[in-house]
């Protein structure tokens, strides 16, 4: 743009002009803009018996020559550019993320969420949003802040011992292990690391795990329809000997099959019960591995665990494409926060807990619980209150709003959710919704079609939630689980991204004080969670805990020797 004193003498402000009043008005009419006559001035016949006069003429020069130091030809161009760079914007964003046009929203009341305005500012474009987070934009949040990862970095180091051994594990034919896996995704998951690690304690080849079909959701995917199989098998290469299938030499070999592993068995127990089984019958059938290994490992196996669960366990790339996408068009105006919400009819009657709805739906719940009282998971003597009190129920939207509101969450951040339908639909997110407007899931940001591939398919629905959970920048679950467990060690590893754990235990007397005042309600439950926002932890103060949820210091290191701010 062309530089004078008049724009210089107050700082600029950029206009965001729509491309279609731009495109609306021809190059000449621009340029009558730009150029169009001054109006006449009164005076101007007092001044027309000077045209002759010679310091005129000079001083006409003078100034002809010094506007001629200004590139007073971009003018034009610049005004055009703004129209041909919203394009561009439009355009490249468009193939990169396949960003939804203006032309199809799956919510129109929420298109504002996926509407650009641009502003050219020293020749560079810059996307603002009128709901912009803070992320990329030009408004800033204490919110958005990640915590100290401490310098702590991957730090996968296998011994002597093991490398050495490995040698003659990975060239083994004679033993194999067949596993059998089952519920969700994440479940199933946690399930395969530690089948990896046994086959490495009992020296065995892996057979490919087998997913157990899903008794509640029906799912009938197999492994490879979840994970990158042929990534799988080359990073454990010098680990594991994985096959796809059971080679003819062993095929007609009836399996010795084991379903009473004990919880949290050291690899002492699994050689002293298992080893000679393998040995004598060739192959060995493992069924429900979930918690059977202890988390206390040796240090090269605490290492495997991490290398199958945050290298190794890639998930296919139909779904890591999707993924990606709906996670790029959540990220194309700046930071997003994921939810993980837990607010399924069946994870209230699991829990013992009720939705905080109204007493339709409490006694839909109580009503499924009577029928079915072997749902209820664990402390079957505690009462809904008491169970409320000791942190053990999901938090529901209205809860979790309070909480998000407390930590100085910007009322236009753009927020994704995960999980299954809440008992009582839209309406139990109402809470949120209403405080948050831009509030999306995948069928939100997927275009028609994307979705139908992995449709009635619950486990790779639950992949792309991880996905698009895992890559955002900052991440809450509303109750526990495999899901939020595996991404809160998926998020320590990639450098600790922050991670929000509700201090359910402590925070919910407060919430339950009516007499309260807000600000004071917001400083306590904010200095609650001071030290819960993904700041590096010990898994060795953590007794007993998982590597693959807290991976410091077994698989991540950092270039000082000591650790005492832990």
């Amino acid at each position: 743009m062309a530089n004078s004193s008049k724009f210089n003498a107050k700082k600029q402000s950029y206009i965001s002009v729509p491309s279609q009043i731009i495109s609306s008005i021809s190059s000449s009419s621009l340029h009558s803009l730009l150029l169009s006559p001054k109006k006449t001035n009164s005076k101007t016949k007092s001044f027309s018996r000077l045209w002759k006069s010679p310091r005129l003429w000079f001083l006409a020069l003078f100034f002809f020559a010094l506007f001629g130091m200004f590139d007073h030809d971009r003018l034009i161009p610049c005004l055009i550019t703004a129209h041909q760079s919203q394009d561009l914007v439009h355009q490249n964003v468009g193939n990169k993320f396949g960003i939804i046009s203006a032309h199809h929203h799956p919510h129109p009341q929420e298109n504002a969420g996926f509407h650009y305005s641009d502003q050219v500012k020293d020749g560079k474009i810059q996307v603002s949003d009128s709901g912009t987070n803070g992320g990329n934009g030009y408004l800033e949040s204490e919110f958005w802040k990640q915590p100290d990862g401490m310098g702590y970095r991957p730090c996968i180091g296998f011994s002597r011992e093991y490398r050495r051994d490995s040698v003659a594990i990975v060239r083994g034919r004679r033993k194999y292990l067949l596993v059998v896996v089952s519920g969700g995704m994440n479940q199933q998951r946690n399930q395969i690391v530690d089948a990896v690690v046994i086959a490495r304690i009992l020296g065995a080849a892996l057979v490919v795990p087998v997913l157990q079909v899903n008794v509640i959701w029906g799912d009938e995917s197999e492994f490879s329809d979840i994970f990158d199989l042929e990534h799988f098998k080359r990073v454990l290469a010098n680990d594991v000997h994985i096959v796809s299938s059971l080679p003819s030499t062993h095929i007609m070999t009836r399996p010795v099959e084991e379903s009473r592993t004990p919880h949290h068995a050291s690899p002492q127990w699994i050689r002293s019960h298992y080893r000679r089984r393998i040995n004598r019958e060739g192959v060995l059938l493992l069924r429900g591995l979930d918690s059977r290994l202890s988390n206390d490992l040796p240090s090269d196996l605490q290492k495997l665990r991490c290398k199958v669960a945050f290298q190794a366990l890639r998930f296919a790339p139909s779904i890591l494409q999707l993924g990606n996408t709906l996670a790029g068009r959540m990220r194309s105006k700046g930071a997003y926060l994921a939810l993980h919400l837990r607010m399924e009819k069946d994870v209230w009657v699991r829990t013992g807990c009720l939705p905080g709805l109204t007493k339709e739906y409490d006694e839909i719940v109580n009503n499924e619980r009577k029928q079915r009282p072997e749902l209820l998971t664990a402390r079957s003597n505690m009462t809904y209150h008491e169970r409320k009190l000791a942190g053990l129920c999901p938090l529901n939207a209205f809860e979790v709003l309070r909480l998000l509101k407390a930590l100085e969450a910007p009322k236009n951040a753009r927020i994704y959710w995960a999980g299954g339908q809440p008992l009582g639909g839209k309406e139990a997110l109402l809470p949120l919704t209403r405080e948050f407007p831009h509030f999306y899931n995948k069928e939100d940001l997927a275009l028609p079609g994307e979705l139908e591939p992995f449709a009635n398919k619950a486990s790779l629905m639950a992949a792309i939630d991880y996905i698009i959970c895992e890559k955002s920048d900052v991440f809450m679950p509303s109750h526990g689980g495999n899901m939020g467990h595996a991404i809160q060690g998926h998020r320590a590893y990639a450098g600790h991204k922050k991670y929000i754990t509700p201090n359910k235990r402590q925070m919910l007397p407060y919430f339950l004080n009516s007499s309260l005042p807000e600000a004071e309600f917001n400083r306590i439950i904010k200095e609650l969670h001071r030290e819960s926002l993904g700041q590096p932890e010990l898994r060795t103060r953590k007794a007993g805990k998982d590597v693959t949820k807290y991976p410091v210091p077994e698989c991540m290191c950092n270039d000082s020797r000591s650790q005492h701010s832990l």
